[in-house]
């Protein structure tokens, strides 16, 4: 009987999931538009009373989007404010919504990558998975890996997208 050969792990071909470097931390979003008045108005007073007032602890070692979901003119000063009060808290935090969170994240971590590991190897980029990586990381990391890379494809070894292939 003919022994059974894993061609895939032959090959030398590195498969490689963003999944895999995805910060694990809780993602949180705090929405000040409970805080203005009437719904649309920040009032300094008030504001400063909410912050007060607020449990901060749940945002320890947590990745934090602000943003305010009325449509209510928010002055400069209170997001800064906000930042005063998550500072040293929260692992990162961002002015935006869930989507800009991830973003942000994503590139941070794939920013820090040293992609020497991969010079003049065969890489394949995984998409399939459960957690929310933004488009803008396979994207970023996909530009990225060109520059070291022997060749770079998308998809699952058994059926890939060829993206680039050094000349």
């Amino acid at each position: 009987m003919e022994e059974i050969r894993n061609k895939v792990a032959e090959s030398g071909l590195i498969t490689l999931s963003l999944e895999d470097y995805y910060p694990r931390a809780a993602r949180l979003n705090l929405d000040i538009a409970p805080w203005l008045y009437e719904g649309m108005i920040l009032r300094e007073k008030d504001f400063r009373a909410h912050l007060k007032e607020h449990d901060w602890s749940q945002y320890q070692d947590a990745y934090v989007a602000v943003f305010c979901s009325a449509d209510a003119i928010v002055p400069q000063w209170a997001y800064m404010l906000l930042g005063s009060y998550l500072q040293g808290l929260a692992k990162k935090v961002v002015f935006g919504d869930q989507a800009i969170l991830e973003t942000v994240v994503m590139d941070e971590v794939l920013s820090k990558l040293d992609l020497e590991q991969f010079k003049d190897k065969r890489v394949i980029l995984k998409g399939c998975g459960s957690l929310p990586i933004p488009p803008q990381a396979y994207l970023k990391f996909s530009m990225e890996l060109q520059k070291v890379v022997k060749s770079l494809m998308f998809g699952e070894a058994c059926s890939t997208v060829p993206i680039y292939k050094k000349k």
